[in-house]
């Protein structure tokens, strides 16, 4: 037989859930076209409980995540930026096919995508330095301020920018030792699946990250009720429900980053907003004998 004869091996587009790749439980998926219509894949459809059980693996890698020194997460989400770049090619490809621009903005955006890896890599190991502080006070005590992780981060990726814009909410929430459950671009989820790819082939723990493809309006309800959900990035919430999704998280005593009005520009250059947000500062006093 010749190479000619041979039929290509298909790809089969499943979640990312504690490490693993299941298919969605509902044995459901969803055809995802290109920007000119084509055919490019059917992804798995995610389902309720999919969501419970992608919490449940953010849940249960939290501690050690959490717990790892600062410097070691550093080192990790390196190399997440590592093994994306020896699948440049791959992404650029995808993020052609997801979003109808030309080879040369996807690499672009590619690279931009990579790089910010690396930025927020680089924020690991002074997170503390920046946000927290030593506290002026009267009497023979100190006082210090010191940022920790809030905990579980449900994200609605961004709809439009399938991969620098996912990298962009993805990336603050794993520096800042925080766990995520992500429901990825409802229509361009093909580029966060070869991300995922690049998670399960890196040095990230198993359930630190969570990709589920899908219908984000039939998701986020379930992620903002979930009582082991501890913030909420509505980035990419759709415009009708995103108060009702506020209403779900505050129930749970949840912190939210609000849907903005429009998607914000992931080639900007980046901040620490995000890395602020799913932080939460734990101040100490101790006695100073005179």
């Amino acid at each position: 037989m010749t190479t000619t004869d041979r039929l290509a091996v298909a790809k089969t587009y499943k979640l990312y859930v504690g490490g693993a790749f299941p298919r969605s439980e509902s044995g459901r998926s969803y055809p995802v076209t290109g920007t000119g219509g084509v055919l490019l894949a059917h992804a798995a459809l995610a389902s309720r409980k999919d969501v419970r059980d992608a919490v449940s693996a953010a849940r249960a890698a939290f501690p050690g995540w959490a717990g790892a020194t600062a410097y070691n997460r550093g080192q990790v989400l390196y190399r997440v930026a590592e093994v994306m770049q020896g699948r440049r090619a791959r992404f650029v490809d995808d993020v052609v096919a997801a979003e109808g621009v030309r080879k040369g903005q996807a690499a672009t955006l590619v690279d931009t995508a990579i790089d910010r890896w690396v930025w927020y890599a680089g924020w690991t190991d002074k997170i503390a330095s920046v946000l927290g502080s030593v506290n002026p006070v009267a009497g023979p005590l100190v006082n210090w301020s010191t940022p920790e992780p809030t905990g579980v981060v449900g994200v609605l990726a961004p709809q439009s920018s399938s991969l620098l814009g996912l990298v962009d909410v993805l990336a603050p929430v794993l520096a800042t030792g925080c766990t995520a459950v992500v429901v990825a671009s409802e229509q361009r989820p093909l580029p966060a699946v070869e991300l995922a790819e690049v998670l399960a082939t890196s040095d990230v723990p198993g359930g630190v990250a969570n990709v589920l493809t899908g219908r984000t309006a039939e998701l986020a309800p379930w992620l903002a009720a979930h009582g082991e959900v501890q913030a909420l990035d509505l980035v990419g919430a759709p415009a009708e429900p995103a108060a009702d999704l506020e209403r779900a998280a505050a129930e749970g005593v949840k912190r939210v980053l609000p849907r903005p009005a429009a998607e914000p520009d992931p080639t900007r250059e980046p901040d620490l907003g995000r890395l602020r947000a799913w932080t939460e500062i734990k101040t100490v006093w101790h006695p100073v004998g005179r």
